[in-house]
């Protein structure tokens, strides 16, 4: 099974591309490496030592068939090339700015992440039509398409079975986008697009909504030094919880923004190479709607969260005031039973895991930059 995963060198497609070459997939990575350009430019550089990529692919090799590509997803003729040259059998599409509060920076910021992610998705798909090839395509999309609210019950995976109260008919819709940045929306564009190209050009596809990824590294990543995971902890790209936890083995108070009444779905790393495994082996019917799998384990409240993490590491919370535009509490539940009907059976939030973040902090804190732990993004 030949696999291409679009933005490989990430944090989540870093570890899903070992996971995958492990699993015998022939793995190309293709990536323009973007994600350390942006780290350089907010001067906050992986926690972590990354390795440049070609010491990366190097070490990769020992874990099974490994290639990179340099690319670019938005250009049409390199992609078309690389397309042409590999036809693989599924693609996995990481390839997308991934931080909303990075989205929400600015003017650069905000055009940036519309421009790379829709236009990159729309590439995609574009070329496949012109070459002719039907992939199985698994994109990585985000729980923050559904909004945080349980308003509308348990959030079911991509779709709404409701009454339409002028006809009385029962019908299934897609879940009503409610995107709370410029990346979220992103993503329920990413959404739109895949569902018109399913409908017309008969795609299989299926769209994670994946909830917020934390710790470090899975058993492959941490197994040798060359492999290890990027860690990011700045206040535009570090996730909540790993951030959290960096800012106590440091001994910075816990940023918690406004009430800390907000809830987030979670999952861990490891959890998230294995997902997308579950999801390559699982396309829907050809010409079917876009599959939707919700790529989470468990619902937590950031308040909570903080005061936990600080109580286990002897750490204070502060309050800051919440930058962004959300409701000061909400209620949250989500299903994840597609990818549990697959043999999902999720890590949940343990001590141990917790203490392998702060091990990770404490082993490289010489390289965190305490200017860069609160985000700068308003909006």
């Amino acid at each position: 099974m030949k696999a291409l995963v679009l933005g490989g060198d990430g944090f989540c497609g870093w570890p899903t591309s070992l996971h995958l070459a492990a699993e015998g997939y022939a793995v190309t990575i293709a990536d323009n490496l973007s994600r350390r350009a942006i780290a350089a430019q907010l001067g906050a550089p992986s926690l972590t030592p990354i390795r440049p990529i070609e010491e990366r692919i190097t070490a990769a090799k020992r874990v099974g068939d490994v290639e990179f590509a340099p690319l670019d997803v938005t250009d049409p003729v390199a992609l078309q090339a690389l397309l042409a040259r590999l036809t693989p059998d599924v693609i996995v599409h990481f390839a997308e700015q991934r931080s909303a509060p990075y989205s929400m920076l600015g003017d650069a910021e905000r055009r940036f992440t519309v421009a790379n992610n829709v236009n990159g998705t729309n590439t995609l798909f574009s070329a496949l039509v012109e070459l002719g090839q039907r992939p199985h395509v698994v994109h990585l999309g985000t729980m923050g398409v559904y909004g945080y609210s349980d308003d509308l019950g348990e959030l079911q995976e991509g779709y709404l079975d409701v009454r339409v109260a002028q006809t009385g008919r029962d019908v299934t819709i897609g879940y009503p986008a409610n995107p709370g940045s410029i990346y979220h929306l992103t993503k329920c564009l990413d959404h739109t697009l895949m569902q018109f190209y399913a409908k017309n050009w008969g795609f299989q596809i299926t769209d994670l909504h994946q909830g917020i990824v934390w710790g470090t590294d899975t058993a492959i990543t941490g197994s040798d030094e060359a492999l290890i995971n990027r860690f990011d902890y700045d206040g535009e790209y570090g996730t909540v919880l790993n951030r959290l936890v960096s800012q106590a083995a440091i001994g910075h108070p816990l940023t918690v923004y406004g009430t800390g009444g907000q809830s987030r779905a979670f999952i861990h790393i490891s959890d998230t190479a294995r997902c997308v495994h579950l999801a390559t082996g699982a396309p829907p019917e050809p010409g079917s709607k876009v599959q939707v799998f919700n790529q989470v384990a468990e619902v937590h409240n950031v308040g909570a969260l903080a005061q936990m993490i600080a109580d286990r590491m002897e750490a204070k919370v502060t309050h800051l005031d919440n930058p962004r535009k959300e409701a000061a509490a909400n209620a949250l539940r989500v299903s994840n039973a597609g990818l549990r009907s697959l043999g999902f059976a999720p890590h949940t939030l343990q001590d141990s895991l917790m203490d392998e973040i702060a091990a990770t902090v404490g082993r490289y804190q010489d390289r965190l930059n305490r200017d860069v732990i609160l985000s700068k993004a308003r909006w």
